[in-house]
């Protein structure tokens, strides 16, 4: 063995040799938090993708592929966190995010929106999405910038799961709750023909099919009909009676009490804001009621007889059926329970303020549109007004036009007076 200056010829690695392959980094909570941003913005979509394959698999591929790289990179940056796996993940989730900007705001996938199956019981589930992957980005980009830290103390450690602990478990209710509200059209309906199961799909709206459940009784002839609108200040809830849909909708026992005085009842769903443009869900239930009038000797109904029941900003939309003067969506009667009769944003609380602007917008032509007192009423059915911001006004505005009005919470009484 050849000896230099006292030593064997095998020779240690110089300091330089033993770091030229970047150290690992610690899983602190910048990496943790952007790891589970970067999981739920890939899960988010790849809960949409059943639902999405059926209208068009196209767009289901890719949303499966970018899910798939998205949890892959994921796996590989916490089982082995360096700068150039965080590095990779930062641009998987930049890649997701790129995907979301394509669709909403530049507009570029042009057949359908396919972020739509993903907002079916919460209109901005792909926001969420989106904003899970901005923090991914951010979050891997300020680990893989950072420099090698010898090991920080107990206290030191302590103090940033303290600081970062709020912000992951924001993380983990958005990934979660969004992945819960894409995936809830693994049990809607698929594009089918009258009647199988009880479900229909009414309307395809911009390439989105539209679905509406039947509930109805036995009757000897054609059975009045009653179009139920869910509430959710019309961007939260679906038509299902059950679920997270119907919890954000506040699910009512109205539909089963109509059922049982011998009325079909028709819910639907409808697109929500802002995932969706006003006048989305009014051009919806509109579209609903054609439906029911065309397809009325099929499903046994009778066309005549078709009245209008919302809760909530439903209830906006059937007193919106009832003010909007067109023949082949009008309807016989119009019961709006607890529904806004007016989106003027002076004098509101911050929460409601709020919700009006994300789903609205600020536009006072929008506003005005979407407001049942900005209507001349003239020529409405029978209405019933169960409370609801300034539903005093549109009663006493309806009354002036001719419009007869009742105010108790009588729903089923007033219907079966008013389908005769």
């Amino acid at each position: 063995m050849k000896v230099v200056d006292g030593h064997s010829g095998t020779r240690r690695p110089s300091t330089t040799a033993r770091y030229a392959t970047p150290p690992p980094l610690r899983r602190g909570p910048v990496l943790v938090t952007a790891a589970f941003a970067a999981l739920g913005g890939a899960l988010i979509p790849a809960a949409s993708v059943p639902a999405l394959w059926r209208i068009w698999q196209f767009y289901a591929m890719l949303f499966a592929l970018v899910a798939a790289v998205g949890v892959v990179a994921v796996v590989v940056v916490l089982g082995w966190p360096t700068r150039r796996t965080a590095r990779a993940g930062a641009l998987t989730a930049a890649a997701g995010l790129a995907l979301w900007v394509a669709s909403r705001p530049l507009g570029l996938l042009t057949r359908l929106d396919p972020w739509q199956p993903a907002d079916t019981i919460v209109g901005f589930t792909d926001y969420a999405a989106a904003a899970l992957q901005v923090v991914a980005v951010f979050g891997f980009l300020v680990v893989a910038r950072r420099r090698a830290h010898p090991r920080p103390s107990a206290l030191r450690r302590g103090a940033a799961w303290v600081v970062w602990f709020p912000v992951l478990l924001l993380v983990l209710a958005t990934g979660s709750a969004g992945t819960v509200a894409a995936g809830d059209g693994l049990t809607g309906t698929t594009a089918s023909t009258l009647l199988d199961s009880g479900t229909v799909e009414y309307c395809r709206q911009d390439g989105i099919p539209l679905a509406m459940d039947i509930a109805r009784p036995r009757p000897a002839g054609p059975a009045p009909v009653v179009l139920f609108l869910h509430g959710g200040g019309l961007i939260s809830g679906n038509r299902k009676t059950g679920g997270p849909g119907a919890l954000l909708a506040g699910a009512s026992p109205l539909r089963g009490d109509l059922t049982a005085r011998g009325f079909a009842v028709a819910s639907i769903d409808y697109r929500l804001l802002p995932a969706a443009r006003w006048p989305a869900p009014l051009a919806d239930a509109k579209c609903a009621v054609r439906f029911l009038k065309a397809n009325a000797a099929a499903l046994n109904l009778d066309p005549a007889r078709i009245t209008a029941v919302g809760t909530g900003a439903g209830g906006t939309l059937a007193s919106l059926l009832g003010v909007a003067g067109e023949p082949d969506s009008a309807v016989r009667a119009v019961a709006a329970l607890n529904a806004p009769a007016d989106f003027d944003l002076a004098g509101l609380d911050p929460l409601t303020r709020a919700s009006i602007l994300t789903a609205l917008g600020r536009s006072p032509a929008t506003l005005r549109s979407a407001s049942p007192l900005s209507h001349s009423g003239a020529g409405a059915p029978p209405f019933l007004l169960a409370g609801g911001r300034k539903s005093a006004e549109l009663a006493a505005h309806l009354r002036a036009a001719g419009v007869p009005v009742t105010t108790n919470s009588d729903v089923t009484g007033f219907l079966t007076a008013a389908a005769g």
